[in-house]
């Protein structure tokens, strides 16, 4: 059974000559001993709500389960294997989730595919807490992930391994392909670590080193891990690790064990010799039928979801009110009432008009969302007073020494702002839960591959990020974002936005929790904004992105400004009505990624043409001129540490500053 597997990524490497064969080959057995009877899934509904789920954390090596899902029966046909890295086939060069049926996350990334896992493996056991009753286990499922050195080389994998092992994921089952190549050569150069004492110091249970090449030794160390998942070890709920050596390679005569084996076809004498080795005398792509129906799990899938939709119909019958919401929740739905709460909630702000900081006004839409929407977790890095991430009244996240759980849905991250934004990857992608998670925007650089992942994994994330500008002033440039907000609009499928008070605030959270097909960035001050959207009318055109804010007929300048540069925008208005009699229109740019997929006619309505625009952010101008103004108000440098007022000032980022610009924007029009 495991040769199938080494032929089948050979050749496919071969035929693609692009990939790596060496992974897939060296752990085969590994992967028989999970997949052939262990692994509870079901090939024909792949998204069976109690599966165990498979990570493969070293994606790289894709055609392993490129070749696992062809053999235990999903929707991947031979066709889509000889299309290998080919455009547009199901078999990309690294395993993408929503194009191949069984993927459950998008993987190559080093490090961060664990870290995956370690949401997955949260979610599962959140849901559990919540939803099963005696007798009725509805939610009682696995993580198993595969990763390799250069995983557990990455950063990201100490900061999310050690909160597994903090929160007691039990059912978290990680086998380390230890093989000592990476793409230099032997690790033993650049990489020491003891494992097995680094990961029992997180509190993890581990198992071996064992021989990676008996499947034997490896369903024992699986049946005992399985077995801790359940019951525990040594009176405690942990992770557990299994460490399997392994040869990169193995089977290719003069491959194997080297680097050569790890990223490049092995050329087709090489092919054959291995052939022979293994004693594989089946021509390319070609599987005997005695090894196809010893791998098909389609029937054992059927028969693994079957039982747990009887358990599910009498558990509806039992406990309707929570058969209804946890179908709710992983259909990954709002409340039906969620948008008239919402309605409800912008239109009291618009008559009250706080002068809050858009942090405060963010915890003030949470206090709002948070008791009515079950299935929100939040978290901070470490910053949860600053960040402002929790609500009145919740919950924390808190496990003992013994594994014990006391749900909750605030967590405490600790200082890991790149595990968090992957560990939130990894909750949403299980299904259950809608995350959230806070830092200093300044950090985001922390988080920035991880972010990357949910935008191209389309994942409804969403990211916290307060003092968003100089205006947090005395902590000075290191944490004074410039470069941040235009750098994250960048992102492809991100929508990023930095609201100016407290409706704008608010419309984004809704926009944020509504949206099902990607990712978002708040960007929020740390200082107090003055209220700037008073009716239900103005605030209707704030989930467009950008909306006109105040404006002359027939305006001769337009004033464009996001989240606490508005205020200065309104101001300078205000002068240029009154001493220079201008007409003037303020348009309010929340979000400028949400804006750009608005109709050209609204957009057109809101900027018109020929008229002079003039933009102010206090960050970078770059990422600005693409809206053709005349001129930008910002700073193309670091910032000064000093109270905020003086900083602005220092960088003549101020009203009179706006004002002036535009007078001279119109000077320079009207010269021509």
């Amino acid at each position: 059974m495991a040769n199938a597997i080494r032929a089948l990524a050979m050749d496919a490497v071969q035929q693609a000559n692009s990939g790596h064969p060496g992974m897939p080959m060296g752990m085969a057995e590994m992967a028989v001993a999970l997949w052939h009877g262990q692994l509870r899934h079901s090939p024909l509904n792949p998204t069976w709500a109690n599966r165990d789920r498979f990570v493969l954390s070293n994606g790289h090596g894709s055609m392993l389960i490129y070749a696992l899902l062809h053999l235990t029966g999903y929707d991947l046909p031979m066709k889509e294997l000889k299309n290998f890295r080919q455009l547009h086939s199901k078999t990309p060069g690294h395993p993408e989730v929503g194009m191949t049926p069984g993927i459950e996350t998008t993987t190559g990334p080093l490090g961060q595919g664990v870290s995956n896992a370690v949401g997955m493996a949260l979610a599962e056991r959140l849901l559990a807490a919540e939803f099963n009753e005696p007798g009725y286990n509805l939610v009682d499922h696995c993580t198993y992930v595969f990763l390799g050195d250069g995983c557990l080389m990455e950063g990201i994998s100490h900061e999310t391994c050690a909160l597994a092992g903090v929160w007691g994921l039990s059912k978290l089952i990680a086998l380390y392909d230890d093989n000592s190549i990476s793409i230099d050569g032997n690790v033993e150069g650049w990489f020491r670590d003891d494992t097995k004492k680094r990961f029992e110091a997180y509190g993890w249970n581990v198992i071996g080193p064992i021989d990676g090449h008996d499947v034997t030794q490896v369903s024992a160390a699986l049946e005992q891990a399985r077995d801790w998942a359940a019951n525990g070890c040594k009176g405690r709920l942990a992770p557990t690790l299994i460490i399997c050596k392994t040869v990169i390679g193995q089977g290719s005569p003069n491959r194997a064990g080297t680097a050569k084996a790890h990223g490049e076809a092995l050329g087709s004498e090489e092919i054959a010799l291995t052939r022979k080795a293994i004693g594989w005398p089946h021509a390319p792509f070609e599987l005997p039928d005695d090894v196809l129906k010893a791998w098909d799990a389609r029937e054992l899938g059927q028969a693994h979801e079957a039982a747990w939709n009887k358990l599910f119909e009498a558990y509806s019958m039992a406990h309707p009110g929570k058969a209804s919401e946890f179908k709710r929740r992983m259909a990954g739905a709002l409340p039906k009432d969620f948008a008239a709460i919402m309605q409800a909630y912008i239109e009291k702000l618009c008559k009250e008009a706080p002068s809050v900081a858009s942090r405060k006004a963010s915890q003030m839409a949470l206090d709002e969302i948070g008791p009515k929407l079950a299935g929100l977790l939040g978290g901070s890095a470490d910053l949860t007073g600053s960040n402002l991430t929790n609500w009145k009244g919740v919950a924390s996240l808190s496990v003992n020494r013994a594994g014990e759980l006391s749900p909750g849905q605030h967590i405490s991250y600790g200082v890991r702002e790149f595990g968090m934004a992957a560990i939130c990857n990894g909750i949403t992608l299980h299904g259950g839960f809608i995350p959230y998670c806070g830092t200093f925007l300044t950090f985001s650089d922390y988080s920035r591959n991880a972010i990357r992942m949910a935008a191209l994994m389309h994942q409804r994330v969403i990211h916290v990020f307060t003092h968003d500008s100089i205006g947090l002033g005395e902590d000075g440039p290191t944490h004074q974002p410039v470069e941040q907000p235009s750098s994250l609009r960048l992102i492809p499928f991100l929508h990023v936005w930095r609201p100016a008070d407290a409706v704008e605030t608010a419309v984004a959270w809704k926009a944020a929790l509504e949206r099902h097909d990607g990712p978002t960035a708040l960007l929020l001050s740390r200082q107090a904004l003055p209220a700037q959207v008073t009716s239900s009318a103005t605030a209707a055109n704030v989930a467009k992105g950008a909306y006109v804010l105040s404006s002359d007929p027939k305006p001769q300048v337009v004033l464009m400004a996001t989240g606490s540069e508005l205020s200065l925008a309104v101001e300078a208005a205000k002068m240029l009505r009154s001493e220079n009699r201008l007409k003037v229109r303020v348009v309010s740019v929340p979000s400028t990624t949400v804006f750009d997929q608005q109709s050209e006619d609204y957009k057109a309505s809101v900027l018109p043409a020929g008229v002079p625009r003039i933009v102010v952010e206090a960050g970078v101008t770059d990422f600005w001129w693409k809206y053709q103004p005349a001129a930008v108000v910002g700073l193309d440098r670091f910032g000064e540490s000093a109270p905020a007022p003086d900083v602005y000032k220092h960088f003549d980022i101020t009203a009179i500053a706006v004002a002036n610009t535009a007078r001279r924007a119109l000077a320079l029009q009207n010269s021509k």
